[in-house]
């Protein structure tokens, strides 16, 4: 794997040069054809004290009705891939950790962690990990991919919920790429290339925001 830079794809590691990707927030995005991953340059991602203050501002919790029903997106594909015995990590929880209730209430332990607000390492491996509203964050996918899947045990059960792009001039408008913390967007195709490299079975993909994958 090469290392990620302004010449390479921070995922697979292919060399440029790469496409040129219309921003709805002006920075420079760019397209690895290898991988589908679009990815901003280093200068347009954020400081880390920038991010925290951004994930400081969003409404989550329990008594939010519109962001648990956000989290069920995830939750409900993966479910019957989980049993009560399982072991869980919220991985990316955010400042008011939410989804590990919703697991409790289907008899399922569930664990938190956050690089910001829970920034403890987790002692895995884990049976199941969620990562939601996570990887799109990740400013260096092929490290931060293969660190979050070492907390997984072979066998083990990932969900990740993303919003996949399809095409790249609804760049120009796109609200998911609105969001400053945005920096990694995803295509189906870049999914397969994960996929291929990591070792994962795709389980379920019938919500198009959401993927679940077993570990091998």
């Amino acid at each position: 794997m090469r290392p990620a830079g302004n010449d390479f794809c921070p995922l697979c590691g292919a060399a440029g040069p790469f496409a040129p990707v219309p921003d709805v927030r002006k920075r420079t995005l760019r397209a690895c054809s290898a991988c589908r991953l679009v990815f901003a340059a280093p200068a347009d991602r954020p400081a880390p004290v920038a991010e925290k203050e951004r994930y400081a501002k969003h409404r989550n919790g329990l008594a939010d009705a519109g962001y648990v029903a956000f989290l069920r997106q995830a939750l409900v594909p993966a479910l019957p891939f989980l049993k009560p015995d399982m072991r869980g990590l919220d991985y990316g929880c955010g400042h008011t950790p939410t989804l590990h209730l919703l697991l409790a209430e289907a008899g399922l332990r569930c664990e938190n962690y956050d690089v910001f607000f829970f920034p403890d390492w987790p002692a895995g491996p884990f049976d199941f990990l969620f990562a939601t509203e996570v990887v799109e964050h990740f400013h260096c996918p092929a490290v931060e991919w293969p660190r979050m899947l070492s907390l997984l045990k072979p066998g083990g059960i990932l969900t990740v919920m993303t919003a996949p792009w399809e095409n790249l001039d609804a760049f120009r408008t796109w609200g998911y790429a609105s969001d400053e913390t945005h920096v990694a967007f995803y295509h189906r195709r870049t999914f397969d290339w994960i996929r291929a490299r990591y070792g994962l079975a795709e389980l379920n993909c019938a919500n198009p925001r959401v993927w679940v994958f077993r570990k091998s």
